[in-house]
């Protein structure tokens, strides 16, 4: 059973906000629903931010910030959230960096403080830095070099862009890591993880009145960094295509497509992300239903869409069946994606995507800590935080047309990354 009605959903989302004189902007949303309230920041750092040199610099800030503070002992700071009855997380990718508690409401200022202390003096030393180092490069053998087809967006990435930062993944590379100063991290803390580089969104069971008082106890006194350069290389167009074979440690094939799409908050980002879903989310999508149920060509396939501040890519990908070749599933690959480009998707078939997406964004903002993301993801990359009620009726307001047209005009075969991924004792 849904929290809230889906009516009321539809509706604006509710805020106040306001500006500190250093640069931090507050946005903050009432709900007295459950008596609990979420504390978050997003940094407007991600992995785009980073030197060619320091690739991973953003996601290890993700942990690094959780060491504690000058007033927060080592690992303290999630066991302050923890005995407090909260929980705590935070995500990274190329554009931002998100932190987050969900407290009981009567804790709120000990995730203000919290949040004050990552913001103004956390620990950026060496002992933290070879600690959290450790950590990393776990996460990556676990989730890149030791998992079957975990290196698919580092090979995608470097293919799909030539300049632009986006060319390597958010969990960087370890080389990088290890050849950085103490220096060099403390530049980048003191550079990005300051108040006019941030949004604070406190949502919950607060009253908007009492906020700003509240917020300017603990976050006034952090001094303004200085102004921040944003990358400024604009990728271009990819012309042909790119084609290539990486050899694993799989027992399966497996067929990777990448297309560039347009920046996240664009209009035909939102018909892009619906195409997405039309080929790949739910049993009853396309790719599902043609490759894995009918022809049984495919054991899994999947769709998806990196919202990107910049223009991003969409990515396909199919693992075979046994027996049957890489090509032979790129073919039935390319087949489906070539209908949407012949032939107008059916009203009903679009219409039931819609439903679903309804769906998804009740539950998202049913929860405050939905609420809290989506309005820090709108102030920061979609022009205010107003625009995190738009979001829904963007995706809404695609037709079977604009589907279509996107089709033809972002996932041509001829300017795209095509992998085959194909078991090691395969190799040549």
């Amino acid at each position: 059973m849904l929290a809230i009605p889906l009516a009321a959903q539809k509706g604006a989302i509710a805020f106040t906000e306001f500006d500190l004189d250093n640069g931090l902007h507050v946005i903050v949303h009432e709900d007295h629903g459950t008596p609990i309230v979420a504390v978050s920041v997003m940094y407007h750092v991600g992995s785009k931010d980073e030197r060619p040199d320091r690739r991973g610099f953003a996601h290890f800030f993700e942990h690094l910030l959780f060491e504690g503070s000058a007033n927060i002992g080592r690992g303290e700071f999630s066991k302050h959230v923890e005995k407090a009855g909260g929980v705590l997380n935070a995500n990274t990718n190329g554009d931002r960096t998100y932190y987050y508690e969900v407290l009981p409401s009567n804790q709120l200022e000990l995730g203000l403080w919290l949040e004050s202390e990552r913001m103004l003096h956390a620990r950026v030393d060496q002992k933290g830095i070879d600690t959290q180092r450790e950590v990393v490069k776990e996460e990556r053998r676990q989730r890149y070099e030791n998992q079957p087809y975990g290196s698919i967006l580092i090979e995608v990435l470097k293919r799909a862009y030539t300049v632009h930062p986006y060319q390597w993944p958010t969990i960087g590379f370890m080389e990088d890591l290890n050849a950085a100063s103490e220096q060099d991290y403390i530049d980048f803390y003191k550079t990005y993880y300051v108040p006019n580089n941030a949004v604070l969104v406190i949502a919950g069971d607060v009253k908007a009145q009492d906020m700003r008082k509240l917020v300017e106890k603990y976050f006034a006194a952090i001094p303004r960094g200085k102004e921040i350069v944003r990358p400024a290389a604009v990728e271009p167009p990819l012309q042909r295509e790119v084609r290539d074979v990486v050899h694993d440690q799989i027992q399966l094939p497996a067929v990777v497509q990448a297309y560039r799409i347009p920046a996240y908050g664009t209009a035909d980002f939102y018909a892009v992300d619906m195409l997405n879903r039309l080929l790949s989310n739910g049993n009853s999508s396309r790719l599902n239903v043609e490759l894995k149920d009918r022809a049984q060509k495919a054991l899994y396939v999947g769709a998806f869409s990196f919202p990107f501040e910049h223009p991003g890519l969409a990515i396909a990908f199919a693992i075979a069946n046994m027996g049957v070749p890489a090509e032979e599933l790129e073919k039935a690959m390319d087949a489906e994606i070539a209908k949407v480009r012949e032939e107008l998707v059916p009203q009903p078939e679009l219409e039931k995507l819609k439903a679903q997406l309804e769906t998804e964004f009740v539950r998202d903002n049913s929860r405050v800590a939905g609420v809290a993301s989506n309005l820090a993801t709108a102030h920061t990359f979609l022009g205010g935080a107003q625009m995190a009620s738009r979001e829904l009726e963007r995706y809404l307001s695609v037709t079977p047309e604009d589907l279509q047209r996107v089709a033809k005009e972002y996932f041509s075969p001829d300017a795209r990354v095509v992998l085959h991924y194909l078991p090691k004792n395969q190799k040549p």
